[in-house]
């Protein structure tokens, strides 16, 4: 038994002419974007060099999982609790940043023990910087609530 075999374009014509003319307009854009030298997006670490901004706090802080589900957040340099996040909390956020950063430092191969440096500049911004892998999270990108679930993590007498 032979079937017949159709070996005609499966694609509409239209949508392949749109797929192309979206090609042609994003080269297009990122050409003339190139030629008129239109400066990239702010990169929050150069924003802070241009405007002289300075540290006004940092505290180093180390996020332990407890076996009933809480984190454990330490002050690594007064060496004493800073907070717990316990589980199902409206403090998912921090559990949240915190679990991707413990998950880059696993496919890194490093261990748990560097600590996070949480950094409050005179810009106002906010940063959370992995000093195991340097990444860097700016905190205030994530909206004015997730950004204070960190910014409590703060001692209260440098937080403005």
């Amino acid at each position: 038994m032979s079937h017949a075999h159709d070996h005609r374009n499966m694609l509409p014509k239209g949508a392949l002419m749109l797929a192309c003319g979206l090609v042609v307009v994003s080269l297009a854009a990122t050409s003339a974007a190139r030629i008129a030298q239109l400066p990239p997006a702010a990169i929050p670490a150069a924003v802070r060099t241009s405007e002289h901004a300075r540290v006004i706090t940092t505290r180093n802080l180390r996020f332990t999982d407890r076996a009933d589900g809480a984190v454990l957040i330490e002050d690594v340099n007064a060496r004493r609790v800073a907070g717990t996040v316990a589980p199902f909390t409206e403090s998912g956020f921090v559990r949240s940043v915190m679990r991707g950063m413990a998950r880059d430092r696993r496919m890194r191969g490093l261990g748990a023990d560097a600590p996070f440096a949480l950094t409050l500049w005179s810009n106002g911004q906010l940063s959370l910087t992995d000093t195991a892998t340097g990444r860097a999270l700016e905190l205030g990108a994530f909206g004015p609530t997730n950004r204070a679930a960190f910014l409590a993590l703060l001692t209260p007498e440098n937080v403005q």
